[in-house]
């Protein structure tokens, strides 16, 4: 039954690996525990599955990781029912659990302008790949895996765009700035002197595919010579990207478009990041300002 499932969301929904492994988990956890009561994923009620939310929040498990599981277990059985095996959704009436939603963390715009703008790159393959790695995720809000996917073939120069193949394997086209097209000369240059041939974009010193934890410590190094920010992650150049792009007045859906969003939703937590919108206005429309 949990086999069927998985292949379905592999194959035909064409989730990524890791997010269908969390799935069969999340499955596997909620089978185990209703062996306990000598029942099945088949019998299983409202009753069983809010009795295993209740053992979850006991267990201290974080309030998004029990949303998840819940979630989860809604896509199994709606797959079971889709194809007859059960005719009851039990998790029906659940209503997930209530979530704190923090804040986006940023880099200040003056920060990332000495970063970028004042600060000194070695003019040699390591320090114009370390450079391009800062100029892309915050020139483009690309995502930390769409960033190592990069592809020679997905950047086009002459129309200063690139090509990216974010999640569901949905594709986008990003506009490059000036800068950002300079810098990709440039470190092609350096790239094609030492000699490294790969089709990806990006890479390492070895010649090979860049991977997620050289780049974090990438952003981690030089975010930390110019910030005092908590976070110092690839994620958060993407969170400051869409603040600064709606600070200078970008319209939301171009800007939930660039970060490859499925809603609206997703992309207007970064309005509450917009200070210098707000304060703008303020001094503009009130009288005591």
């Amino acid at each position: 039954m949990i086999e069927p499932f998985i292949k379905h969301l592999l194959n035909e929904k064409r989730y990524s690996i890791h997010t269908v492994q969390s799935y069969e988990i999340d499955i596997n956890q909620f089978h185990a525990f209703l062996e306990d009561f000598n029942e099945t994923l088949e019998t299983a009620n409202p009753k069983l599955l809010r009795a295993w939310v209740v053992s979850l929040i006991e267990a201290d498990i974080k309030p998004r990781s029990v949303n998840r599981k819940i979630a989860s277990l809604r896509t199994f059985y709606k797959f079971l029912i889709k194809r007859e095996i059960v005719a009851q959704n039990p998790v029906v009436g659940i209503r997930p659990l209530k979530i704190p939603k923090p804040l986006p963390e940023f880099i200040q715009k003056i920060e990332m302008n000495n970063m970028l703008d004042q600060m000194v790159f070695e003019d040699n393959f390591s320090g114009q790949r370390d450079r391009l790695v800062l100029e892309l995720l915050y020139g483009t809000g690309i995502r930390l895996s769409e960033l190592i996917g990069l592809k020679v073939a997905d950047v086009n120069l002459y129309v200063a765009t690139i090509k990216v193949l974010g999640k569901r394997n949905k594709e986008r086209i990003i506009p490059l700035s000036v800068d950002n097209t300079s810098i990709i000369k440039t470190y092609n240059k350096h790239k094609q002197e030492a000699g490294f041939d790969s089709p990806f974009l990006l890479v390492t010193d070895a010649g090979k595919p860049c991977y997620p934890m050289l780049i974090n410590r990438i952003v981690k190094r030089y975010l930390g010579l110019i910030s005092k920010t908590n976070k110092k992650s690839p994620h958060v150049l993407r969170h400051t990207f869409a603040t600064h792009m709606l600070d200078n007045g970008a319209d939301l859906n171009a800007v939930k478009d660039l970060l490859g969003h499925a809603s609206l939703a997703a992309t207007q937590v970064y309005t509450h990041n917009s200070l210098e919108k707000l304060k703008s206005t303020f001094d503009q429309a009130h009288p005591k300002a």
